[in-house]
């Protein structure tokens, strides 16, 4: 991290994004000895995207494990671990190989304290990238937050900004349940400004990142700064926009949902995944049943295409959800 982070503002420090998620790492590390990292190269490697990078020769091998690889048995490992009293954290590298440990995920972790009546508590912590837009083709951009949303006995977060990409990991270790870390890979490499004090994230309610009175961009993950580049837009065009960043898309946030619609009146949900059987579509209805007279305009989505994602720049460019594609969609709820 010292190559990376730098003094801002006084009490901020400046950094990658990627840095701040091993500043969470490390803290965590620190702050509970029952706490530690397992993964495919996450040790002498640094980790795929460098985010456990000098952990390894500051905490040894006994608390940054490298595992072979097989995503069934370390993820299985954690889930020992953590019925035996440990707070493991697993990292799986790219969010299409969390499907070789579905298994374990969805039989075994979700469901060991709801069959054991409550004797059993999985308290651990899964983290994997997700998200396209780096030229990884079919196989690597992959984005299945909502098909892990859909399984009771998770818990599912999409950090957005640095203090969340920091201080949302110590507030998942203190869930008595699973739960799942979703990190876009296009945000590791963004500068920004945390706070130099540690502060745990509130992992149970949506964040609001802008004020307005036109239309609510409901949002999450790496989508957030595209809904936040969309708002600036339409606000030269004299359309105000709401920005919520769900943060958690198990349990959703229905108050926070509802509170920023009911002020709108107009909803666009902007979600990286597929259109069909997506958590967008899960966010509208919610806002059907809940807030449907409060509506002047139909809910819109702005989804991936229905299509595995290209190879080719301009072609991913065209499957996954653009600036231009919610400012679009705005000026059609709004027409």
């Amino acid at each position: 991290m010292k190559k990376h982070a730098a003094k801002a503002a006084s009490g901020t420090i400046r950094l990658a994004w990627r840095d701040a998620l091993r500043l969470g790492l490390r803290e965590a590390l620190l702050r509970d000895e029952r706490v530690f990292l397992m993964g495919e190269d996450v040790g002498r490697y640094g980790g795929t995207y460098a985010v456990s990078k000098g952990l390894l020769e500051e905490f040894g091998e006994a608390r940054i494990r490298d595992t072979p690889l097989s995503e069934s048995a370390f993820v299985g490992a954690g889930i020992g671990a953590a019925l035996n009293g440990m707070r493991p954290i697993v990292e799986i590298m790219t969010v299409n190989f969390s499907l070789l440990a579905l298994d374990q995920i969805m039989n075994n972790a979700a469901t060991l304290r709801h069959m054991s009546g409550g004797q059993l508590n999985i308290p651990l912590v899964i983290r994997m990238t997700t998200g396209g837009g780096r030229q990884l083709a079919a196989q690597h951009s992959h984005s299945l937050e909502g098909w892990y949303a859909h399984i009771p006995g998770l818990r599912i977060l999409a950090p957005a900004t640095h203090e969340d990409a920091r201080g949302m990991l110590w507030s998942a270790l203190e869930d008595p349940d699973p739960v799942l870390i979703f990190e876009h890979a296009l945000l590791l490499g963004m500068e920004g400004e945390i706070g130099a004090e540690f502060r745990a994230v509130d992992i149970d309610h949506a964040a609001l990142r802008r004020e307005g009175r036109d239309v609510s961009l409901i949002t999450y993950g790496g989508m957030l700064h595209k809904c936040l580049q969309a708002a600036e837009r339409l606000a030269e065009s004299g359309i105000s926009a709401d920005v919520l960043d769900l943060r958690t898309l198990r349990p959703l946030d229905d108050s926070a949902i509802v509170a920023s619609v009911s002020k709108t009146r107009r909803a666009v949900i902007v979600d990286e995944g597929w259109r069909s059987g997506s958590l967008a579509a899960e966010i509208m209805a919610r806002i059907v049943e809940q807030v449907f007279y409060e509506l002047d305009a139909p809910p819109a989505r702005v989804c991936s295409r229905e299509v595995p994602v290209p190879y080719a720049k301009h072609l991913e460019d065209a499957a996954v959800p653009q600036v231009e594609d919610i400012v679009a969609t705005v000026h059609q709820v709004l027409a």
